[in-house]
């Protein structure tokens, strides 16, 4: 609540009451109507078309900008706000979607706010189209990857593997670099239009409900939301950032592996199939050697491996080659978008 009183200290109680049957009060100011009367007209205007935003942007009823509010800690998991990313007014509605679409109880009572009791306002007309950026790049992050707004426990791992290759930097969070972010909205298009439906073509076609697969190289998961809820899938990666990926992207996965392709802690012919994408180019072909012996390690006899690999002329590949051509031959930038590709077909 706002300290200069303009949220009543008075309400609280009924706040109190609410939350036995919900894990989130809001006080609303857009149920009385005449709630906001004694505001001057841009802080009103500003309000109002903030609402109507988050409204049609992310489908929320609710008084999603409004900091009077109450919050059961006692329901709400400890690491929602690892999922959170603002760092200005629009934590209210970034914190609040995160909580509305892991389906926690919310509930609203109204209130009535008048001018402020003390000192002013500190929105400016700068801070609202921060805002409205924010609220864009939530809307377009959940089209493209819904699971980065799944609240999980984070994966810690006692295995002392070392990443040679920074896959924890690939993975991790970009949204303040806004290149990297740019580039990971194209990934995550490139991943669920053009990726994901080829690799259902595959697996589906050459695998069934029975079948028990090994992702290994696994990323974030976002190619395998349709696999995970069809077959048993095991899924391994070196990098424990892309795991907790993996973990909200696919909550029912059979079981996640922070481990090597180079030594899959399993027992051998674990696996009827063993798939990647976009892995195998990341190696020598000495290392490849090896990857592939310990691959026919843990498949079955009658096993099958399917390996998405992209090709020296591929577009995938020349795109990003032109992107690596302009931002660090043009623009004199020094951005690495990922991990260095040492093998072709």
């Amino acid at each position: 609540m706002d300290c200069d009183f303009s949220h009543s200290p008075s309400e609280i109680n009924d706040f109190i009451k609410l939350a036995e049957q919900a894990d989130i009060v809001i006080g609303s100011r857009f149920i009385k109507k005449d709630s906001l009367k004694e505001w001057n007209i841009l802080r009103w205007s500003l309000t109002h078309l903030g609402h109507i935003a988050t409204r049609l942007l992310l489908n929320m009823p609710y008084d999603a900008s409004g900091a009077f509010r109450l919050y059961r800690l006692d329901k709400i998991s400890r690491y929602f706000l690892d999922n959170i990313h603002s760092r200005g007014y629009s934590f209210f509605y970034e914190s609040l979607y995160v909580l509305h679409l892991n389906e926690y109880r919310i509930v609203e009572i109204p209130i009535i706010l008048p001018a402020r009791v003390y000192g002013h306002s500190k929105m400016r007309i700068k801070d609202a189209i921060q805002s409205l950026l924010q609220l864009l790049k939530i809307y377009f992050i959940t089209k493209l990857n819904y699971g980065n707004f799944v609240i999980t426990e984070p994966i810690i791992s006692e295995n002392k593997i070392i990443d040679t290759q920074g896959w924890d930097g690939y993975w991790g969070d970009n949204t303040n670099n806004l290149t990297l972010y740019i580039y990971g909205l194209v990934a995550a298009f490139y991943r669920k239009f053009i990726i994901k439906p080829s690799l259902n073509h595959f697996i589906f076609k050459y695998f069934n409900r029975e079948s028990k697969l090994l992702h290994a190289g696994c990323g974030g998961g976002q190619v395998d939301v349709d696999l995970s809820e069809n077959i048993n899938i095991t899924a391994l990666d070196i990098s424990t950032i892309a795991l907790n990926q993996y973990k909200k992207n696919n909550p029912n996965v059979e079981k996640l592996i922070h481990g090597s392709i180079f030594s899959v802690p399993v027992p051998d012919s674990s696996f009827d199939g063993i798939y990647n994408l976009g892995v195998m180019e990341h190696f020598t072909e000495d290392e490849i050697m090896g990857i592939l012996k310990e691959f026919h390690r843990v498949l079955k006899s009658n096993g099958k491996i399917i390996l998405f690999w992209p090709p020296e002329y591929g577009l995938s590949v020349q795109f990003l080659k032109f992107a690596h051509f302009v931002l660090n031959k043009i623009l004199r930038k020094k951005y690495t978008l990922h991990p260095d590709e040492i093998s072709r077909i």
